[in-house]
């Protein structure tokens, strides 16, 4: 297990490059009793959040404050802990990649799910969402296993990106409230409901990821079959 090597992490992201270097200098001024492992608890901390304040929306949509703090938590925590070991050369390259992306997976279902709870968008909806994610999250890890390469970003669009995003949206629906009241009855597939704004967003989301999903399985498609190609039986003599 010694020779496990590093993927190659490709982030190509709008914020990335003065992410980057914030991310060093919070790092290097981090305590010494703070660990990833801290970090990448309080990361799940700000899901559950994020989560939280979905669901609270029921009641006020001011609850979405919340979750736009939750945002910024899973950020810090889901940013800083893989930073701090970079910076402190601490790097458990098995034990850091199994954490960090199941840990991953937990954070991002437990944040779908409680957006689906909200009365902004429909379950199913984001139940879409996250089917798309989970996809391109195992093609990712694929990838990372058989080309050595960690693809974090897509379109220039990475998860600081899609955070920064979704805060935008709730900061919306809380100082127009009309927003959220917007709703046209629809029938889909014998099942009738209201379709929102936040759904027709949920929909495009889920269908630019099932995009991203299938270009790159395409693609490596043939990438992988021109460097594994088909072995042609010996003929006897």
């Amino acid at each position: 297990m010694e020779g496990v090597k590093q993927a190659n992490r490709i982030q190509t992201s709008i914020l990335n490059a003065a992410e980057k270097k914030i991310l060093v200098w919070m790092a290097e001024r981090m305590p010494s009793w703070v660990t990833s492992d801290m970090l990448t608890i309080v990361g799940f901390i700000g899901a559950c959040v994020v989560a939280a304040g979905y669901a609270l929306s029921n009641l006020n949509l001011n609850w979405l404050w919340l979750s736009c703090l939750g945002f910024v938590i899973n950020w810090f925590g889901d940013s800083m802990d893989g930073s701090l070991a970079r910076v402190r050369v601490t790097q458990r390259k098995i034990y850091g990649f199994f954490i960090d992306h199941n840990v991953d997976v937990i954070n991002e279902t437990i944040m779908f799910v409680g957006v689906g709870t909200s009365p902004l968008v429909n379950m199913t909806f984001m139940m879409a969402v996250l089917v798309a994610y989970l996809m391109l999250s195992v093609y990712v890890y694929i990838d990372c296993h058989l080309k050595g390469e960690m693809r974090l970003t897509y379109g220039g669009l990475g998860p600081t990106e899609f955070r920064i995003l979704a805060i935008l949206v709730n900061v919306m629906f809380i100082y127009i409230p009309q927003l959220s009241l917007w709703k046209k009855h629809i029938t889909l597939f014998h099942n009738e409901f209201d379709f929102g704004i936040l759904d027709g967003i949920a929909l495009a989301v889920a269908i630019i990821l099932f995009i991203f999903y299938l270009s790159g399985f395409f693609r490596d498609i043939r990438y992988f079959s021109r460097i594994d190609p088909l072995k042609k039986e010996k003929e006897d003599r």
